[in-house]
């Protein structure tokens, strides 16, 4: 009697997307442009993605690098580490467990939760405050669930992107496309 063979499963592969990207950001005083690739994970969304590249352009600097993230649990989706390896800045897009959090904060000198979404968002926050407001080190920005689905909309596999950021407002801009939002800053 012959056996089927067993069904073989292939791992989802990332989605490649390149990112041309000129920041302007005259609140920190910093002006460059980077060539970026990032790698979009089969679970993650183009809004994720997106607040991922916003996060880089909030925080832009020559050193800071996109994570491994969602495929591992001890990399964020960002960091910006020194010439040793410490790590200065650990950046995090969602709602991340506060034990994490914890670990982190420990791990480098500081670390930034950019939270987007909505009602998730305001459930998150309000079962992890009191934990997360003893982390000193811990910065927590949200975007609201409308910025991140028009950040999403921004998404193309090949990207020119302008980034302009005054008083804490960002101007994205992108072919005929633009978008202004405000991340608000629930804990500094």
């Amino acid at each position: 009697m012959d056996r089927p063979e067993p069904e073989k499963f292939m791992a989802l592969k990332a989605t490649i997307f390149k990112a041309d990207l000129s920041v302007a950001d005259l609140d920190r005083n910093v002006f460059a442009d980077f060539s970026l690739t990032l790698a979009q994970h089969p679970s993650e969304n183009d809004a994720r993605m997106m607040v991922r590249l916003l996060a880089f352009m909030l925080f832009a600097d020559e050193r800071l690098e996109f994570g491994k993230g969602l495929s591992t649990d001890d990399e964020p989706d960002l960091w910006l580490k020194d010439l040793t390896g410490a790590i200065d800045l650990w950046i995090y897009v969602g709602q991340l467990d506060e034990r994490w959090l914890r670990k982190a904060s420990g791990r480098a000198g500081r670390v930034v939760v950019l939270a987007f979404g909505d009602r998730a968002t305001d459930v998150w926050w309000e079962q992890n405050r009191a934990t997360l407001q003893k982390l000193a080190n811990l910065t927590v920005l949200r975007i609201s669930g409308d910025d991140a689905q028009a950040l999403g909309a921004l998404a193309k596999r090949s990207m020119a992107l302008q980034c302009m950021i005054q008083d804490g407002e960002v101007l994205i801009t992108g072919g005929e496309e633009s978008l202004r939002l405000v991340p608000d800053r629930i804990m500094n």
